[in-house]
């Protein structure tokens, strides 16, 4: 079997993912904390509704066993707590103080970041930007849902 020729670009766009997964990598490693740790304090910023670990899941684009392993270390640290919500079956999560705390030391610092450079692009090069993007993932998704 003949080994497929890979499109330039689409080489250059899985080198500029693995590239941006790398800066959050670095960065969750100079704020020592785990890359999943940082997420989840980045998704009790970015979220007003409350947040359960089912809904966590989907903000993160992580299976469950990932995501409810960095939220047990959360609350063995002190830094989350868990508490019954609308359903008896499910549990908001909540920043306790230390929660807050370490949010304000490491996610804080990451959206700073990210505001920074989405601050010194134009506003026609944000939406170019993340209109490719969507498109790119739609396009992607109904493809992949065609491999089998």
């Amino acid at each position: 079997m003949e080994k497929p020729t890979l499109d330039p670009w689409l080489l250059e766009y899985n080198n500029i993912l693995r590239d941006n997964d790398s800066v959050y990598r670095s960065a969750a490693k100079k704020l020592n904390i785990p890359e999943s740790t940082l997420w989840i304090l980045y998704s009790f910023r970015a979220e007003s509704r409350p947040i359960t670990q089912s809904y966590m899941c989907s903000l993160l684009h992580q299976p469950k066993q990932t995501v409810n392993t960095a939220l047990k270390q959360l609350e063995a640290q002190g830094c989350i707590s868990l508490c019954a919500g609308g359903d008896r079956r499910t549990k908001e999560i909540s920043l306790t103080e230390k929660g807050e705390a370490l949010a304000q030391i490491t996610a804080d610092k990451i959206i700073a970041a990210e505001e920074q450079a989405f601050e010194d692009m134009s506003p026609q090069e944000k939406e170019t930007l993340l209109a490719l993007l969507k498109k790119f993932n739609q396009l992607l998704r109904q493809a992949s849902e065609k491999l089998l």
